[in-house]
């Protein structure tokens, strides 16, 4: 019998991180201009292959920053109808880190705010 893989299989399967600047940005913005601001706001270097994720102030544009090897990628997407629902941030956090599950539901159209995740077990590590 083939298992499906938890949201938590996928989230964790891959080692690349997923940042969402807070503020909104300015959408004029190009590959330099976002990685500083990427550097600024998440406290992470650019080319640590994370996803760097900006909003505009309008919430229908949207986009995502990534290194490659050997040179930025920069996704751009807008909406024709409709915003971006961003996730709940507490306090005056700058950026917050969004699991995969999440950037998928975002684009998706899925209001984040929304989305409760409820309680679960989980076994407690065990020190020696």
């Amino acid at each position: 019998m083939i298992g499906l893989p938890s949201l938590a299989a996928l989230d964790h399967s891959t080692s690349t991180r997923i940042w969402l600047a807070t503020a909104p940005a300015d959408m004029r913005c190009g590959f330099d201009r976002l990685a500083e601001l990427a550097q600024h706001v998440t406290n992470q270097n650019p080319l640590d292959g994370h996803l760097f994720l900006f909003r505009s102030r309008g919430g229908d544009r949207i986009k995502i920053l990534l290194w490659e090897k050997d040179g930025f990628v920069l996704w751009y997407k807008r909406l024709e109808e409709g915003v971006f629902k961003m996730p709940r941030i507490d306090g005056d956090a700058e950026s917050v880190e969004l699991r995969a599950s999440e950037l998928a539901m975002m684009l998706d159209g899925i209001d984040l705010r929304s989305v409760r995740r409820v309680k679960r077990f989980s076994r407690k590590k065990q020190t020696a």
